[in-house]
């Protein structure tokens, strides 16, 4: 039985965060593949900063070590927003469990997702512990102890909270979009 965790999201920049719940992922030994799936645009958002296919190539590079992760392009591909529900549908042809994994900062409105329903039935969550939130316990918890967010990390971009790998360019490409926003 092929089991994945299907890890989506922004990644508007992707940081250290996502680097430590993907580490925590590699380290859960029924999860043979990690799936990292960018948005080409939030289902709850109207914006992106950094272009889908720049944050996939930063991801690709990133996680270009790891063994057991594949970066898709399925979300971006559409050039539209996708709901959960349609990439869980995607994975459903080659994988027997897949596990949705989402930060904790999402459990206050994960029940608006579109056909939550539907989702809720496919797929098993495992949360990303985040700012002390709880997690209920018919999900699996992920302790994750990095205190990053991407929207704070839009506001005012760090290095030192940056992956190694891409570090400088995704500094200088949110530096250079945030100097642009104040002029």
């Amino acid at each position: 039985m092929r089991t994945v965790a299907l890890y989506g999201g922004s990644f508007d920049p992707p940081h250290r965060g996502h680097v430590a719940v993907v580490n925590a992922l590699n380290r859960l030994d029924f999860v043979d593949k990690i799936v990292i799936m960018p948005t080409y645009l939030n289902p709850f958002k109207e914006l992106f900063t950094a272009e889908a296919a720049l944050r996939y190539r930063w991801l690709k590079e990133i996680f270009s070590d790891y063994e057991k992760v594949t970066v898709s392009s399925f979300e971006i591909d559409k050039k539209r927003k996708v709901p959960t529900i349609e990439s869980v549908r995607e994975l459903q042809k080659e994988f027997d469990t897949i596990y949705l994994v989402i930060g904790a900062d999402n459990l206050e409105k994960l029940k608006e997702w579109y056909q939550f329903e539907l989702l809720e039935k496919a797929v098993t969550f495992i949360v990303a512990s985040r700012d002390n939130i709880p997690i209920p316990q018919d999900y699996i918890a992920l302790h994750v102890d990095e205190k990053i967010s991407s929207s704070a990390l839009r506001e005012h971009i760090e290095l030192s909270k940056l992956p190694q790998k891409c570090a400088q360019e995704i500094y200088n490409t949110y530096s250079k979009e945030h100097n642009a926003k104040k002029n």
